[in-house]
């Protein structure tokens, strides 16, 4: 995975839950391909294993949130049958009993996406599929609870990603300091060390050495292992381009 993608997949999760999610993750794939819409969705996946793979574009939705670029003013509604006029892939996930679905879309038919860009968004695909995943999650609380308390988008964002990086320490049975770890979850989020540096009071050699010391106690060699430790995959799943 190319590290120019890890500042851009930061403020992906960090925005998980909130209404910039959508936004994030549409610009992280277009740094990868050029699309006019991104469209996620989550199905309850059947019992019935008979039938024929569903068709990721006309298949019934229990929660969907579509982008269009500024500039595309021709495309449909997705997924609306029309929908299938224009040029797509769609990467899915099956986990717990739904499937979490991500398609993309151009405007012009003829502009069909080739087999280096289809690969290009598989390799992203164990990174974009679990955040679409934790993004609809995190979603479904909120519509099922309406006396809890609101949250900012920054916040409810930044709290996942803290909880996903605490997840990950203890699965490897290591420990940070509270500095530590607020440094890395800020790079992770995207902040700059001179950013996290103004944020936490702090000057930036010393978010620097923070980092070195988190990094030595991970393992890492510095931020962008940092983004490779905390975003690899760690389960497979079932996962492909249509």
């Amino acid at each position: 995975m190319n590290s120019h993608l890890f500042p851009h997949i930061g403020k992906v999760i960090a925005s998980t839950g909130s209404r910039h999610f959508p936004r994030m993750l549409h610009d992280l794939i277009r740094t990868q391909l050029a699309v006019d819409a991104t469209h996620i969705r989550q199905m309850r996946v059947e019992s019935v294993v008979a039938r024929s793979e569903p068709d990721p574009a006309t298949e019934a939705a229990l929660l969907a949130e579509t982008l269009f670029c500024e500039h595309s003013d021709a495309l449909p509604p997705v997924p609306a049958t029309t929908a299938t006029d224009a040029s797509q892939l769609h990467l899915t996930r099956r986990k717990d009993g739904y499937r979490y679905v991500i398609s993309v879309y151009r405007n012009d038919q003829s502009e069909r996406f080739s087999a280096r860009e289809r690969s290009l968004l598989q390799d992203i695909s164990p990174v974009l599929l679990p955040m679409v995943e934790k993004h609809i999650n995190a979603l479904q609380p909120l519509d099922n609870d309406p006396q809890s308390p609101a949250t900012t988008p920054e916040s409810s964002g930044l709290e996942t990603l803290r909880l996903r990086f605490n997840e990950r320490l203890q699965q490897l049975g290591l420990k940070l300091s509270s500095r530590e770890s607020e440094v890395c979850i800020g790079l992770l989020a995207g902040q700059t060390a001179p950013e996290l540096a103004a944020q936490l009071q702090l000057k930036v050699n010393t978010v620097e050495s923070y980092l070195k010391r988190a990094a030595i106690k991970l393992g890492i060699s510095g931020r962008h292992s940092l983004m490779k430790w905390m975003y690899s995959p760690q389960h497979s799943s079932a996962t492909g381009v249509a």
